[in-house]
């Protein structure tokens, strides 16, 4: 899953992001909203942690131009805990709110219950025929037999069980699934197909010549 995180306080953005990727999440960042309102616009993010009090446009001014345009899934993130301004960010099309300082495994917490919802999952629980895919722990068993996957396998299956039975581009694999700063390669998806076919059973992934993948 690739995630947009917007915060100007430096400190912050950099333990955001790499406590996010740690937990397997491709993470763009931005510092500013006028920067961040331009990458949410172009890019579609799985999900936007958005600082509310940010230079050139605010929070909830990037909110507001971002809802007119995409449905895209937002946990604002800020120190302004008054009611009035949950109200405010709420009302501009804030998904979820979480005020600083706060707990990082609540915030892992609030952006998987954020991605579940917007991909119409009610549980944290897929199940994949004789499989689960379980979003809270990021593993997929066979009864209580755990599979291994690297990181990037289970974010691969991942994101085709949120999107089962539907063929899934390779464009939009490599969108959703590398940030700005992986250093990708042509056929990096077809080895990561092929070693979780393997891990789990040759069918698990279906390929749609010139079309994509998918999870039937």
């Amino acid at each position: 899953m690739r995630l947009l995180v917007v915060e100007d306080d430096p400190l912050l953005l950099h333990s955001l992001r790499e406590g996010l990727r740690e937990e397997n999440y491709a993470v763009d960042t931005a510092t500013d909203g006028a920067t961040g309102l331009e990458m949410a616009l172009e890019i579609d993010f799985d999900a936007i942690v958005l600082d509310g009090m940010l230079p050139e446009l605010d929070g909830w001014d990037v909110l507001g131009r971002l809802r007119a345009a995409k449905a895209t899934p937002v946990l604002m993130l800020t120190a302004r805990d008054g009611v009035p301004d949950r109200i405010r960010g709420l009302d501009a099309g804030a998904d979820d709110y979480l005020t600083k300082p706060f707990d990082f495994d609540e915030l892992l917490a609030r952006l998987r219950a954020l991605i579940r919802r917007n991909r119409g999952q009610p549980s944290n629980r897929i199940l994949l025929g004789d499989l689960v895919l379980d979003l809270s722990t990021r593993t997929l068993g066979r009864g209580t037999d755990p599979i291994p996957l690297t990181p990037r396998e289970y974010a691969l299956v991942e994101y085709l069980a949120l999107h089962r039975g539907s063929v899934v581009s390779r464009i939009v694999l490599y969108e959703h699934l590398f940030d700005e700063s992986d250093d990708t390669l042509s056929n990096l998806l077809d080895v990561h197909v092929s070693n979780i076919r393997k891990k789990v059973r040759p069918d698990f992934i279906t390929t749609r010549r010139g079309h994509g993948y998918c999870i039937e």
